[in-house]
């Protein structure tokens, strides 16, 4: 039995072999006379198979979610487009997950099904919106039927449900956009909202602009008019809701460019002007600097949901291919497009008083991670007493498991000292990926992504990064959040930014100073 236990205990820290060698699957073995925590090389590991934080599904990925907070439940319903690496004919089926803290959840299963055959409308599911109407005690989805087989790729469908688990598809209703003068290509994403005339309101994605619907009940739509998108972006899965004193709009902005691609908001006092801001978003953006980004590409068709007390917002982080680590790491695609649909990131959204927003650690998340680990030095260079001084300067931490909260704070020593945190770095690795704070002036900063190392590519451009204005006090309170390939990092309350990094998990990681100095303090590791 002592041996059986000495056996487990190994495999749970899943370390490599000697202090001389790289690691590789092929070599990593559990025997418990290495000492796995004294090593420092690269280990070339791969993501268990279950996601405990951010969800992905036991076989596929998720894709765009529409989450719904069920008052009659107590519970958000998540919605997301069913991906598989091989769809067939009829594509994109619904399925759900349930969660009351946005930390754990429990699959719904396929909720709403595709049609059966390409000769019919909803041959392929797109995304939309679930809402419950009181007064007849019935829930609804409105979605996208999509199929490039008919004059009409896209058009707005619905189904209903008394139960949220039996669902009728209304095949004698629908909406396109070809009968008020809207795209045939382009109609997709609707979302329903209560504004404040009573009345039911819906948006829908079309070509350049949005495209308004009001309603009394839930049936019969009556078209409003349309109003502009963000110059010659497609803005896709448009979220709108009220929180505090101003109305939000929020939005994925498809332009296909390395610095976009983002999920994006727009704010205002009331519902008709959130909509005038897009006649000139140039002059109507956040004042935040931002010009409304919420988080990085690698988080995308971010949409919300409120239980009354806390708005959470659910995107899905994307997978990325290649044969090793390295080529994925570093892989968005042709034209700096990353690949479709990935595991489920959970934020917290944050109201300032201005009414900006920024995301936040959801607070149930940080609960799960409560098991204290070591962050043991194993390595430095120009490190002393918690400084960090000189180009080149890091300091090297043990490995990490496949789920970690890392904390810690830099104070840098003037208003343009540059420092990051590296991930999946060993004492012989040629390569290695970081985050980076860049200051671009003075008083901005910009989370870069670089492969580093002698044989890393520096800057990835495809990848981008996250602009924010400088700390006055120059202190950036640092948490990360890890869950096998996904991690998400957040400054300060004002930096929410997520990023696909496979190998995290076993390896060991580093803060890092280019230039001046920097202080470290408060380094802390916890696990699940």
């Amino acid at each position: 039995m002592k041996q059986m236990i000495n056996i487990l205990l190994a495999c749970s820290v899943c370390c490599c072999i000697t202090a001389t060698t790289a690691c590789s699957d092929d070599t990593y073995g559990p025997d418990p006379d290495r000492n796995w925590a004294g090593t420092t090389e690269f280990f070339n590991s791969t993501d268990d198979a279950g996601f405990n934080t951010y969800y992905n599904p036991a076989i596929g990925r998720c894709g765009d979610p529409m989450p719904f907070y069920d008052q009659k439940a107590g519970e958000y319903k998540i919605l997301y487009l069913q991906e598989y690496d091989n769809n067939g004919a009829c594509y994109h089926p619904f399925w759900g997950i349930s969660t009351k803290d946005g930390a754990t959840y429990q699959s719904l299963g396929e909720v709403l099904p595709t049609g059966t055959s390409t000769a019919q409308q909803d041959a392929s599911l797109g995304t939309g919106c679930a809402v419950y109407n009181e007064a007849e005690q019935l829930y609804y989805i409105y979605y996208t039927g999509y199929n490039v087989l008919l004059p009409n790729h896209e058009v707005v469908l619905r189904a209903t449900s008394p139960d949220f688990k039996t669902w009728t598809k209304d095949a004698l209703w629908s909406l396109k956009g070809t009968d008020y003068g809207y795209d045939a290509n382009d109609f997709r994403d609707p979302q329903v909202f209560k504004a404040d005339d009573g009345l039911w309101h819906m948006v829908i994605s079309s070509k350049l602009k949005f495209a308004e619907f009001k309603s009394s009940n839930l049936k019969d739509w009556e078209h409003v008019a349309s109003f502009p998108m963000v110059w010659d972006r497609m803005c896709e899965c448009p979220d709108i809701f009220k929180m505090g004193n101003y109305w939000y709009i929020v939005y994925s902005e498809g332009y296909r460019a390395p610095w976009s691609r983002k999920v994006k908001y727009m704010m205002a006092p009331t519902f008709d002007a959130l909509k005038a801001c897009f006649n000139d978003p140039g002059a109507n953006w956040p004042k935040d600097g931002k010009e409304g980004v919420l988080d990085s590409r690698a988080f995308y068709a971010g949409k919300t949901a409120s239980n009354g007390t806390e708005r959470l917002i659910w995107g899905w982080c994307p997978i990325r291919v290649g044969a090793t680590i390295h080529e994925k790491n570093i892989n968005v695609g042709a034209e700096g497009e990353p690949a479709w649909a990935g595991a489920l990131v959970c934020h917290k959204l944050i109201q300032h008083e201005d009414g900006t927003l920024t995301l936040g650690a959801v607070p149930a998340i940080a609960a799960k991670y409560g098991k204290e680990a070591a962050a043991s030095i194993v390595d430095s260079k120009g490190y002393a007493n918690g400084t960090l001084s000189g180009d080149g300067a890091y300091v090297l931490y043990s490995r990490l498991t496949t789920q970690n909260h890392i904390s810690f704070t830099v104070k840098t020593s003037n208003n343009w000292d540059k420092f990051g945190f590296s991930f999946v770095r060993g004492t012989d690795s040629k390569k290695y990926y970081t985050m980076v704070v860049n200051p671009e002036n003075e008083n901005w900063r910009k989370v870069n992504f670089e492969q580093e190392g002698e044989e890393g590519k520096g800057f990835i451009e495809g990848i981008d990064g996250y602009g924010f204005a400088r700390p006055q006090d120059n202190v950036y309170k640092v948490d990360i959040y890890t869950d096998n390939s996904v991690l998400v990092l957040y400054i300060n309350d004002n930096v929410a930014y997520t990023q696909r990094i496979y190998g995290i998990q076993k390896n060991c990681w580093s803060i890092n100073n280019y230039g001046g100095s920097v202080t470290v303090s408060d380094v802390k590791v916890t696990r699940q």
